[in-house]
C-alpha cells in the first residue's frame, strides 16, 4: 500500500515577531528583569567587543562602546520625528543600508513597525531597545543594548544630524545584530534592506532599458507607499565610491524620495528628487541647488516644489538626465501589484522554504543536464485565468530568495549565482527525470542568473500545469533557499512529497515445489545458517548492514532469521543489485549519489528532498558516491522506516495525511535510523 505524507510549507507573512534572543525572552521581559534589578541590560547574544564589529580583521583603532547618556547629557531616541536627515552614513560600508533607512522614514507606518515606539531613554528606560525586521516569511523581534562603538565620544557608524538624536545609530546595531557583526553590512543592495523592513517583493529597472511609462511607474511607486533606491554600476572595485565630475558617486546607494511634473518654458518637464545618505556631495547639473531653471519657473511652483526638500544631501533631476547618469532602479513594493497598470489586485501567496545539498539536490542550472533534474521541483497548477484583464492568462510572481547569505561572510561564503526555468509539464508525473529537460525546452525563465540575495519576475501564462526548479548556476554548490509564488488565483500547490510504494512480498515456495535456484539457495543457507544462526555473514558486507537485514526481515523478533525470512531478503538483494548496476555506468563498484532518486523510484520509493539530502549527507563519500554496502543498507533502512509510518496509519488505509507538526516526528526518526 502506498504510504503519502502532505508535505508543509513556510506560512505566509505572519503579523506577529517572534523573539530573536537565545534564551527566547522577549523585549519587555528582559527590560522588567532589568527594572527590577536595577541594572541596564547588556546583550549576552550581541556583546560589545571586537567580535561584533569585525570578524576578517583587527579592530583598526581604539573603539569605545558607550550608551548614549554617556555621550551626552540629554539623549533622544527620536527627536522631533524620525525623517531623513536623521541618517548620515559613518566609517562603515553601508550606504545601501541608510538609503533603504532614508526611504523607510517616508511611510510613516511601516516605519513605526520597523522602530516600534515604545521605548525612549525617560521613563521606562533600562539600556535596552529593540527593532523588528522581515526574515523569510516571519518577523523577527531584535533586542539589543544602548552601547555603541565611537572614537573619541562620537559615533563611529550611522548617526543623526543632530549629536542627541539616536534611532537610527541604534538600528544599525540591530541590523548588524541580525546579520552577525557590523562588517557583514559592507556593500549590499538597497533592495535587500528595503525587503527586510516591509516584506515587500522587491523590483529591478534598467535606466538604460527602461520602460516608456518609467515616470508613471516612480510616480505609482511613491503613491503606493513602495520603497525606492537607484545606483550608478562600477566596472571595477578601483571605481567604487568614485566621484563624477557632475558631483554623483559610483557604486553608491541612493534613496529616490519624490517625483514632480513642472512647466519650464512652455513645456513639462519630469524632474526626479534624490538623496545621498552621505547627507552631503550633489548633482551639480540642470536643477541642482541654486541652479538657474529654479529662477525661470513660476515662484509658487517653485516654493510648492521646495518646501520639503532638504538642505543637505538631497537634489532634484530631470528624468532624461538620470537615466543617462544612473544604472538602476529597485523598488520594494508592499504589494505584488504592477506598477505598470492601475487596478489594484488581490493576491494569493504561496512560501517554500528549501536547500541546495552536494550530492543531491545541488544540480545546477540546465547547461549541467546530467545533474539538473535533481533540483527541487514545485509543481503547481494555474486553473483560473485573471478576473480582471487578459482572460486567458494568468497572472504569476516568482521571487527567488537564498538565505542567511550576509551571516555567513565570515565563514567565507557569499551570495550564489541564482535563477530559476518554469517547465509545462503532464498531469501526474512526480519528480521528472533527466530526459524530460533533455527533450523540453522551458515555457519561462529569470531574465538571467544573478549573485543577489533575490530575484523576482512577472509572468503570463496559460491555465495548466507548471514545473518550477530554483537552481544556482554551477552544480554541487550549496546553500538554502526561500520561494515565494504570487498568483491572482490560489494554485493547485503540489511538490514532491514522500512517497512509498512498497510491494508486498510473494509467499515462500513449499519444499516439494522449489525451483532449482531455491533448493541451492536452501542449502546455502543451511551452510552459513549452522544450528544457533546468530549473525548473517556477507563478503563485502559490513556486520551493520547485516544487523539492518535482520531487522528489516525478522518477523518473529526472534533476532535470527530462518529460510522463509531469508528467501524473501534474496529476492529484494537480487532486485536491489541489478538496479545498482544499472546505475552504476561505469561498473567501478560505485553510484552517483545525484542517481540515488532514479534508483529509489525504480525501486518503488520516492522520496522528497528533505528525506533525498539526509540519505546523500549519510551514505554518499566526499566525492559524492555511494558503494554497493552503503547503498544496500540505506535499501533495508528505507523499508524499517516504513514499518514506523504503518504504525502512524491509524486508519489503516495505507495513507497518511499529517500537518507540519506531525511530519517532523517521522523526519526524526528516519535521521535516527540511518
Amino acid at each position: 500500500m502506498p504510504y503519502q505524507f502532505t508535505p508543509s510549507y513556510r506560512s505566509p507573512v505572519s503579523s506577529t515577531a517572534v523573539s530573536s534572543q537565545s534564551d527566547g525572552k522577549t523585549f519587555e521581559q528582559l527590560r522588567q528583569e532589568c527594572l527590577q534589578k536595577k541594572k541596564l541590560f547588556e546583550d549576552p547574544d550581541f556583546p560589545a567587543c571586537d567580535s561584533s564589529l569585525f570578524y576578517s580583521e583587527s579592530v583598526p583603532i581604539n573603539f569605545e562602546w558607550k550608551r548614549p547618556r554617556e555621550i551626552c547629557t540629554d539623549p533622544k531616541f527620536i527627536l522631533d520625528g524620525a525623517d531623513r536627515t536623521d541618517i548620515c552614513q559613518g566609517q562603515l560600508g553601508d550606504c545601501w543600508l541608510l538609503a533603504a533607512i532614508a526611504s523607510l522614514t517616508i511611510q510613516k507606518e511601516v516605519l513605526s513597525r520597523v522602530v516600534p515606539e515604545d521605548q525612549s531613554f525617560d521613563q521606562g528606560y533600562a539600556g535596552i531597545f529593540h527593532f523588528q525586521f522581515w526574515q523569510h516569511s516571519q518577523w523577527v523581534d531584535v533586542v539589543i543594548d544602548d552601547r555603541l562603538p565611537t572614537v573619541r565620544n562620537r559615533l563611529v557608524f550611522v548617526h543623526s544630524a543632530e549629536n542627541n538624536e539616536f534611532w537610527s545609530a541604534l538600528l544599525e546595531k540591530a541590523y548588524a545584530k541580525l546579520n552577525g557583526s557590523y562588517e557583514s553590512l559592507k556593500g549590499g543592495s538597497t533592495l535587500e534592506a528595503m525587503v527586510d523592513f516591509t516584506g515587500g517583493l522587491g523590483e529591478v529597472y534598467e535606466t538604460k532599458n527602461p520602460p516608456e511609462n518609467l515616470f508613471q511607474i516612480l510616480q505609482k511607486a511613491l503613491e503606493r507607499r513602495s520603497m525606492l533606491g537607484c545606483s550608478i554600476d562600477i566596472t571595477s572595485s578601483a571605481e567604487s565610491e568614485a566621484m563624477t565630475s557632475t558631483g554623483l558617486v559610483k557604486g553608491h546607494a541612493y534613496s529616490i524620495t519624490a517625483v514632480e511634473e513642472v512647466n519650464y518654458m512652455g513645456r513639462m518637464i519630469q524632474l526626479i528628487r534624490i538623496r545621498n545618505p552621505w547627507g552631503e556631495v550633489e548633482w551639480n547639473g540642470p536643477w541642482s541647488d541654486n541652479s538657474r531653471e529654479w529662477n525661470i519657473i513660476d515662484k509658487a511652483e517653485k516654493k510648492r516644489i521646495l518646501q520639503n526638500s532638504m538642505e543637505d544631501g538631497e537634489f532634484w533631476m530631470e528624468l532624461e538626465d538620470f537615466k543617462a547618469n544612473y544604472d538602476r532602479i529597485e523598488i520594494c513594493n508592499l504589494t505584488p501589484d504592477s506598477l505598470s497598470e492601475n487596478n489594484e489586485r488581490k493576491w494569493e501567496v504561496t512560501v517554500f522554504e528549501g536547500n541546495w545539498i552536494r550530492g543531491s539536490t545541488a544540480g545546477g542550472c540546465r547547461n549541467y543536464i546530467d545533474t539538473f533534474w535533481t533540483n527541487p521541483q514545485y509543481k503547481l497548477t494555474l486553473r483560473d485565468p485573471d478576473e480582471s484583464d487578459n482572460e486567458d492568462q494568468c497572472s504569476m510572481i516568482v521571487a527567488l530568495m537564498q538565505k542567511n547569505r550576509r551571516k555567513l561572510r565570515k565563514e567565507g561564503l557569499d551570495l550564489e549565482t541564482i535563477g530559476f526555468a518554469i517547465y509545462e509539464t503532464p498531469r501526474g508525473e512526480d519528480h521528472l527525470d533527466k530526459d524530460f529537460f533533455r527533450y523540453n525546452a522551458s515555457k519561462a525563465r529569470s531574465k538571467t542568473y544573478i549573485n543577489v540575495r533575490e530575484i523576482s519576475q512577472r509572468f503570463q501564462l496559460p491555465p495548466g500545469n507548471y514545473l518550477l526548479v530554483p537552481t544556482i548556476f554551477q552544480p554541487h554548490r550549496e546553500a538554502d533557499f526561500m520561494l515565494r509564488i504570487f498568483t491572482e488565483t490560489k494554485p493547485s500547490d503540489i511538490f514532491t512529497c514522500v512517497f512509498f510504494l512498497l510491494l508486498k512480498p510473494p509467499m515462500p515456495s513449499k519444499p516439494e515445489e522449489e525451483s532449482q535456484e531455491e533448493r541451492g539457495l536452501r542449502a546455502l543457507f543451511k551452510q552459513i545458517a549452522g544450528s544457533v544462526r546468530k549473525e548473517i555473514q556477507f563478503d563485502n558486507l559490513t556486520l551493520d548492514t547485516c544487523h539492518s537485514i535482520i531487522n528489516l526481515l525478522d518477523v518473529d523478533n526472534s533476532g535470527t532469521l530462518d529460510f522463509q525470512e531469508f528467501k524473501i531478503f534474496w529476492d529484494k538483494f537480487k532486485k536491489w543489485m541489478m538496479l545498482f548496476l544499472s546505475f552504476d555506468t561505469d561498473r567501478n563498484g560505485l553510484m552517483s549519489a545525484y542517481e540515488l532518486r532514479s534508483a529509489l523510484s525504480a525501486a518503488g520509493m520516492q522520496v522528497n528532498n528533505k528525506i533525498l539530502q539526509l540519505l546523500s549527507l549519510r551514505f554518499a563519500d566526499p566525492n559524492l558516491n555511494i558503494d554497493f554496502d552503503d547503498y544496500l543498507t540505506l535499501m533495508v533502512r528505507l523499508e524499517n522506516m516504513i514499518r514506523v509510518f504503518q504504525a502512524i496509519d491509524k486508519s489503516k488505509r495505507g495513507v497518511v495525511s499529517m500537518n507540519f507538526s506531525e511530519v517532523i516526528e517521522p523526519y526524526d526518526v528516519l535521521i535516527q535510523t540511518v
